[in-house]
C-alpha cells in the first residue's frame, strides 16, 4: 500500500508538471495522445526490465488477452494493420483533395471513434491538415508541400537545438529514428537541427555497427539563456529520475553522507530579518560556482586525454524554489 501511495503521488506531481508545460507562456500543447503514450511507454519499460506480459497485464489489472489487444490497438490502426492510427489517418487525408469527417469515421470504423477524433484534432494542431466547418459538416484537407515549407520557415528553432542536444547527451549514442521515436518532430526539422549542432561542435557523428549515431560528451545551457529552458527542464528531470532509479536498485536500508548515489532534500524556513536569510538564498549560487569550476577542470582534462571506452558519468543536480507560506491577512493562504 505504501508503494501504491508513492506511485500515485509521483503520477500526480508529474501530471501537474505536464499541465504547466502544456500551458507555458500561453501555449496550448495538444495532449490527445498522452494517456496512450504513457501506457505504451510503461509496457515497453516493463518488458525491458524483464517483466513478462502476463505479469504486466496483472499489474494493470487486465486479463492477458485484453492487455494484448489494448497494446495492439494503440500500437497500430485496427483498420490498417502495421501502421499507427495517426499515420493511417494522415495518409488517408493526403490521398484526397478534401474529405468529410463522416467519411473518415466510416473509413476507420474498426477503430475507436474518440481516438480517431483525437488524431484529427492532433493533426490539425500540428498544422499537417486543415479543417473547415463544424460538427458533421467538418471537412479536412492535407497541407501542401508549399504550405509545410512555409510553416517550417515561420517556425523559429528557439530551444529546439538545445532540447535535441540534451536528448543526444542523455541517450547517446542515438540514431535519427530513435530521436524521432520521441514524437513531435518531422524528419526535416530534426535533420536541420542536427546539422546546426554538428557545425557548432555540440554533437559528433560516428558509426556504430554500421549505423550512423550521434553522441555528445558535454551539455551546457547558459544560466538565463532566452532559449533552451526546455532542455534544462528535461536535463534536470532526467537527472532526478536516474538518481532515484539508481537508488532503488541499491540497498535502501540506510544512506550515509559517503554514498555516491542518492539525494537529499532540504527545506529551510526564513523570513525578512532572519540572520541567515541571505546565506540561504546564496547557497545555490555558491553551489553552481563550485560545480561549474569542477566541470571546467574535468572537461579540460578529458579534452587533453583519451576517454576510455568504459567510464562513470557522475550526475549532480541542484535547484531551489521559494514557497510563500502563511496568510494574506484575511485568513486565506498566501
Amino acid at each position: 500500500m505504501t508503494l501504491e501511495l508513492l506511485i500515485h503521488s509521483i503520477v500526480r506531481q508529474t501530471t501537474i508538471l505536464i499541465a504547466q508545460l502544456a500551458t507555458s507562456g500561453g501555449a496550448r500543447a495538444p495532449l490527445a495522445q498522452i494517456a496512450d503514450q504513457v501506457f505504451l511507454d510503461l509496457v515497453r519499460e516493463l518488458e525491458r526490465q524483464g517483466v513478462s506480459r502476463r505479469v504486466s497485464a496483472d499489474m494493470f489489472g487486465l486479463g492477458l488477452r485484453t492487455y494484448q489487444r489494448k497494446i495492439q490497438r494503440l500500437s497500430e490502426s485496427r483498420t490498417d494493420r502495421g501502421r499507427s492510427l495517426w499515420e493511417a489517418v494522415l495518409e488517408h487525408v493526403r490521398g484526397q483533395t478534401i474529405v468529410a469527417r463522416a467519411e473518415i469515421l466510416l473509413r476507420f470504423s474498426s477503430d475507436d471513434e474518440d481516438q480517431v477524433r483525437g488524431v484529427l484534432h492532433d493533426l490539425c494542431e500540428s498544422r499537417l491538415i486543415f479543417s473547415s466547418g463544424t460538427g458533421h459538416s467538418t471537412v479536412y484537407r492535407a497541407a501542401s508541400e508549399e504550405e509545410l515549407g512555409a510553416l517550417r520557415q515561420m517556425r523559429t528553432p528557439g530551444g529546439l537545438d538545445e532540447l535535441i542536444w540534451t536528448l543526444i547527451y542523455q541517450l547517446g549514442p542515438v540514431n535519427v529514428d530513435e530521436i524521432l521515436g520521441y514524437g513531435g518532430l518531422e524528419r526535416a526539422e530534426l535533420e536541420a537541427a542536427l546539422s546546426r549542432l554538428l557545425a557548432s561542435g555540440c554533437v559528433e557523428l560516428t558509426e556504430q555497427q554500421g549505423v550512423s549515431v550521434y553522441r555528445s560528451s558535454s551539455l551546457v545551457i547558459p544560466m538565463g539563456a532566452p532559449v533552451g529552458w526546455e532542455a534544462a527542464v528535461f536535463d534536470h528531470f532526467k537527472a532526478m529520475v536516474n538518481t532515484i532509479a539508481a537508488r532503488l536498485g541499491e540497498d535502501r536500508a540506510g544512506a550515509s553522507p559517503a554514498d555516491r548515489a542518492g539525494g537529499s532534500t532540504y527545506s529551510l524556513d526564513v523570513w525578512d530579518g532572519h540572520p541567515f536569510v541571505e546565506e540561504v538564498y546564496g547557497t545555490l549560487a555558491r553551489l553552481r560556482s563550485l560545480l561549474g569550476e569542477q566541470r571546467e577542470k574535468v572537461e579540460q582534462f578529458n579534452a587533453e586525454h583519451a576517454v576510455p571506452e568504459n567510464y562513470t558519468r557522475v550526475v549532480l543536480y541542484a535547484g531551489q524554489c521559494l514557497i510563500r507560506e502563511g496568510n494574506t491577512g484575511n485568513g486565506e493562504s498566501a
